[in-house]
């Protein structure tokens, strides 16, 4: 990958994408309330939405939890309780477990969006491309344990922490450096997680961020027009 690619994708793109994403999320929420919201398919057919929604969101969870923990603290207060090649092999044990949860969770939802007459005919085709967006980035994170185990020390962490950190602390070139020289399973693998904080607006993804108490202050929904 060429220095100019790489400066662009892992040093600017990050900024780019969580403005879009604050930005249309701010708009959809302003102009359309009533598309904010989860949109659940239960009424639908329940076979196989409380297990598979259960697992998906509580591996998914656990997941998002570990890597904004893990990505953020500096080696300097993380060294007080724990060594980084130790650190590392914590990561993969629990990404590794909560990423087969959130998995089997995911493909029992894919399946039911599918081939689930129902579910399937109330389907958007954005519900359907969102899920294996996922999927995607689930089985690219899976793929960086394997990847993980070629390198136990802890050095391929340190500079992802080291990305995520300048990236909060508005340096990036020296986070486009910083994750230059990592595996290609890594560089996908941030790279669709920004796409999918990209794309995050214009989904039903939006629901993660919403509190029950916004719906009292929601508009009333006009269902006819009183005639004048």
């Amino acid at each position: 990958m060429s220095s100019t690619l790489n400066t662009f994708l892992f040093g600017l793109y990050p900024y780019i994408a969580l403005a879009i994403c604050l930005a249309v999320s701010w708009i959809r929420f302003d102009r359309d309330q009533y598309s904010w919201k989860a949109d659940s398919s239960q009424i639908l057919g329940n076979k196989g939405m409380r297990l598979g929604s259960n697992l998906f969101h509580i591996g998914v969870i656990f997941i998002l939890a570990g890597h904004f923990i893990g990505l953020l603290t500096p080696e300097s207060i993380y060294h007080h309780m724990i060594s980084t090649p130790n650190k590392q092999l914590l990561a993969m044990v629990s990404g590794g477990v909560f990423g087969i949860l959130c998995l089997v969770g995911l493909l029992i939802l894919l399946h039911r969006r599918l081939f689930n007459p129902r579910v399937r005919a109330n389907s958007r085709w954005s519900d359907i491309a969102i899920l294996i967006i996922l999927l995607v980035q689930l089985l690219l994170g899976l793929g960086t344990i394997f990847a993980s185990s070629n390198h136990l020390d802890g050095s391929v962490m340190v500079q992802l922490g080291e990305w995520a950190q300048s990236i909060v602390t508005l340096q990036p070139l020296k986070a486009a450096n910083a994750i230059a020289t990592v595996s290609l399973v890594y560089k996908l693998h941030v790279f669709l997680g920004l796409s999918i904080v990209l794309i995050f607006p214009f989904t039903r993804l939006v629901h993660v961020i919403s509190a029950p108490i916004w719906y009292f202050g929601r508009n009333y929904q006009v269902v006819r027009q009183k005639k004048s």
